[in-house]
This record gives C-alpha cells, sequence and structure tokens, in this order.
C-alpha cells in the first residue's frame, strides 16, 4: 500500500504568536494541483524563490496544534526548519517514502535506512 502521509519533528520548531513550540507534523505526498497552482500566485510571479511557500504550507497537513498551516507559518519557520521540510519534500515525492540507500564505509555493505528526522 502505498503511504501518502509522512510524520516528521521539526529540528528548531515553529513559535506561534502565543509562544507555543510546534515541533511534530505530517506532510503529505503532493499532487500535480499542488506543484502547478502556486504558479500562478502572484507572490510567486514576483519571486520565483516564494514557490516553496506556497508549496510547503500546501502539503504539510499538521504542525503541532495549530488549526492551519498557510504561507504566514512557513514565512516563519527557522531556516533549518524550512531545509529540513524542503529536503523531506524532495525525499518523498521522488521516492514515494523516507528511506535512502546507504553504504557502510568499513564493509562496503549497501542497505536501507529510514531517515528519522532531527530530533525524532
Amino acid at each position: 500500500m502505498l503511504q501518502t502521509e509522512f510524520e516528521f519533528t521539526l529540528p528548531k520548531g515553529y513559535v506561534d504568536a502565543d509562544g507555543t513550540m510546534h515541533r511534530d507534523g505530517v506532510m503529505r505526498l503532493a499532487t500535480a494541483l499542488d506543484e502547478i497552482a502556486p504558479m500562478r500566485d502572484p507572490r510567486v510571479k514576483a519571486n520565483e524563490a516564494y514557490l516553496t511557500i506556497i508549496l510547503l504550507a500546501r502539503v504539510i497537513t499538521r504542525l503541532g496544534t495549530l488549526r492551519q498551516v498557510n504561507p504566514g507559518v512557513i514565512e516563519n519557520l527557522y531556516s533549518a526548519d524550512l531545509a529540513f521540510l524542503q529536503d523531506l519534500y524532495r525525499r518523498i515525492n521522488e521516492n514515494g517514502h523516507s528511506h535512502v540507500q546507504v553504504e557502510c564505509p568499513q564493509c562496503q555493505h549497501r542497505f536501507e535506512w529510514e531517515v528519522t528526522p532531527l530530533g525524532g
């Protein structure tokens, strides 16, 4: 069965206006619409780097106890958390999972390892 949602823990965490820290979340696989729709957004047209913000806001379905994850939340993440989420997005949407192929530096045995989020 295809896994479509992936839990994560942010390395730093998002602090909301009330001072509450949110670190645990869920990201779902992206659809074609998730990747196409942001291209119509004026913020993306003005600055292509903003595509990442809108895309992550569409695919993160839960972050802590926040009622909604929107572009404003993603804009206010620490850069380490943004980089973490960009990497997670790439891994799950290119590979369909959060596993990577690794090789033992001593014996050169290759195996699959599940990447656990920092702090997780």
